[in-house]
């Protein structure tokens, strides 16, 4: 049977070890390393489908989960699955809801059958296990589907984390045998273990085994230092196969995705440069740019002289502020727009780098111009 997804490798950076390849989906061929938009609820905020085609987004990330409660996987199946009912006709890949089940619900019992917790909305009482995950997911018709896995906190105990990663892995097989679409929906197993090189190999080692057509790198951002996640993809990256596409779940920083794709990743995805868009922060080539700060009410150079975006070419930064200041949905949309193309053109940027031998260099022009290399350098 053929692979509903399937990863192509062009090129490995001499310089980093950085890999350049395209992702075959039913959807559309991909070019990695590739920043993924986050689209919740269906939909990335404050965005319409066309304007990410105008970014040049070719995937985005929707969320089990929230789909499952609002509006319900069933009238999204009966709407002819995810892409016609957000009339999107590229990628998606939709995670698993075990994040938002451990991150969400303070009430929560974590059984080998699955997870019982209150629904985040309402309170009433809910149970999702890796057959329910499968089933939702299968009727949402995502391109890549994720295992249902557990995400621990971060710090955690060795031993709840390799009880965890265990079990994580005993979920991951019966997510493979409740997997009803694997002729046109691709499901990546997710590999955990915190901090702790020995679990890394114990869940890489498991997964592989199950030959998943793709692998997620999981518990990481979720609060441990920029070295600790550093160090861990060093580690686990060379563990999973070369010839099937990697995924650092929840990364979204410029500094971070360049680390990232060094260290042998080819997909991120994270709601950061949205979320941040919404309090008024831009992404710009030279750093962090808060636009609703009062310096900037008689600024009308646009948020990134740099910038070719649709905001910067249309509007400044003295308007955009305005906007945001009075709560206008537009503002929203423009920074929105911003940082999503920022990030979108950055990993353009990245491949580049990979195609020409020089990621590493291009890592140290990048940080000393985003000012990450000062002592006392802002982070988001």
């Amino acid at each position: 049977m053929t692979a509903a997804v399937r990863y192509e490798l062009i090129k490995t950076c001499k310089q980093s070890g950085a890999r350049l390849g395209k992702l075959h989906t039913p959807h559309g061929v991909i070019e990695t390393p590739v920043f993924m938009p986050v689209g919740t609820l269906a939909t990335v905020k404050t965005m319409s489908p066309e304007e990410l085609k105008e970014i040049g987004a070719g995937i985005i990330l929707s969320n089990t989960y929230h789909l499952w409660l609002r509006p319900g996987h069933e009238i999204v199946r009966e709407a002819g699955g995810l892409h016609q009912f957000m009339n999107w006709d590229r990628a998606i890949l939709t995670d698993s809801g075990g994040f938002q089940v451990f991150s969400l619900s303070d009430l929560r019992e974590i059984t080998e059958e699955g997870v019982h917790f209150r629904n985040h909305l309402s309170g009433e009482k809910l149970f999702l296990s890796p057959e329910g995950a499968m089933e939702i997911q299968n009727a949402l018709g995502s391109d890549i589907m994720m295992a249902f896995d557990e995400c621990p906190p971060y710090p955690a105990e060795f031993e709840y984390m390799k009880a965890s990663v265990e079990r994580t892995t005993r979920w991951a097989e019966r997510c493979l045998n409740a997997h009803k679409r694997p002729e046109d929906q691709a499901l990546f197993g997710i590999v955990q273990g915190g901090e702790y090189e020995e679990l890394r190999k114990l869940s890489a080692e498991s997964l592989v085994s199950l030959d998943f057509p793709g692998y997620a790198i999981g518990g990481l951002s979720v609060g441990e230092p920029k070295d600790i996640m550093n160090r861990v993809l060093e580690f686990t990256t060379p563990l999973l196969p070369q010839n099937k596409p990697r995924y650092l779940m929840g990364v979204g920083s410029p500094d971070s995705l360049i680390d990232g794709a060094i260290r042998g990743v080819d997909m991120f995805d994270c709601v950061l440069p949205t979320r941040i868009a919404r309090n008024g922060t831009c992404m710009t080539s030279k750093g962090r740019l808060v636009v609703r700060n009062a310096k900037y009410a008689h600024d009308y150079r646009p948020l990134d002289e740099h910038c070719d975006c649709y905001a910067c070419k249309n509007y400044s930064r003295a308007y955009i502020r305005h906007l945001v200041k009075c709560n206008e949905t537009f503002g929203f949309r423009l920074t929105s727009y911003h940082n999503l193309y920022f990030l979108v053109n950055l990993m353009e940027q990245v491949k580049q780098a990979i195609r020409e031998d020089r990621l590493l260099d291009f890592r140290n022009e990048f940080f000393e111009q985003y000012g990450f290399n000062k002592p006392d350098a802002k982070n988001f």
